[in-house]
């Protein structure tokens, strides 16, 4: 059999609400999420038992462990399908720890091959919800409404693919942190959720301030991008650090990464199309 191939796009969160934190302590959220073209990639042969091995531009402090996603949601199909066992490989192209669903979608990405591996048709969405908050989404991997804790999706058909950078400014942060930062307490309410209709320009991050206070860096990458010609809206996708800027053309977007690449080299920046 030839090596089954999967992609694991990156997720970015168009707007990002936070509504308050639920009485069982998780947050609820009212967000709008697309994915971009730049993904990781994971490669599946057959193999006596599972084995996870990690390359790529972000391979460096990732490990094969037991806990790592990718195996999490690969012994959680195999417990609940029958299935074969298979060596994977990961091209980790996406930052870690950087707000656009990178071990999300690369369990997600897992779940999607084991099922065509398997010729599985059912609906993965309880298996994805047991390895992550983000995992369903990803799992869905198109333009879509998410509310609640990330269990609650509505595809959106009216969002066309638009020229987009992405950037990082090389720092991992910790979701758990940033949210901790909004200290808010179970049954607190915050911010206001989504409109309709939705005007993306108009929407909000409202992790942005808490991940802003543990890494200033932030403000320098915004700033970065609001200054690009053909910008249209910049904003920080997740609980950060990457932000992402929307332009009016794929040519005004290459020039802008273009810019920000040449003034700061040890930055990733990546022009590409989010829908």
């Amino acid at each position: 059999m030839l090596p089954h191939t999967e992609l694991a796009p990156a997720k970015v969160n168009l707007a990002l609400h936070v509504l308050g934190r639920r009485d069982d302590g998780y947050h609820e959220l009212d967000s709008i999420v697309a994915f971009a073209q730049v993904a990781d990639r994971l490669t599946f042969e057959e193999a006596p038992d599972w084995r996870l091995d990690i390359a790529g531009p972000f391979a460096e402090g990732l490990e094969a462990a037991p806990d790592n996603l990718v195996l999490k949601a690969a012994r959680a199909f195999a417990a609940a399908y029958p299935s074969r066992t298979y060596r994977i490989r990961l091209e980790k192209n996406l930052p870690i720890a950087s707000g656009i669903g990178g071990g999300s979608a690369d369990a997600a990405a897992c779940l999607r091959a084991l099922a065509s591996l398997a010729g599985v048709s059912d609906d993965l969405g309880k298996l994805a919800c047991g390895l992550g908050a983000d995992v369903p989404v990803c799992l869905v991997g198109k333009a879509c409404r998410m509310q609640g804790i990330g269990e609650r999706i509505d595809l959106l058909d009216d969002i066309e693919p638009m020229p987009a950078v992405l950037v990082n400014p090389g720092l991992e942060l910790a979701t758990r942190d940033v949210f901790a930062r909004l200290a808010l307490k179970p049954g607190d309410k915050a911010f206001a959720g989504l409109t309709t209709p939705m005007d993306l320009a108009s929407c909000r991050n409202d992790l942005t301030v808490s991940a802003l206070a543990s890494a200033p860096v932030i403000g320098q990458v915004m700033a970065g991008l609001s200054v690009q010609a053909g910008l249209r809206f910049a904003r920080m996708s997740g609980s950060g650090a990457t932000c992402f800027g929307i332009f009016a053309s794929r040519e005004a977007a290459k020039e802008a990464a273009r810019r920000i690449s040449q003034t700061h080299p040890q930055w990733w920046v990546v022009p590409t199309m989010i829908g």
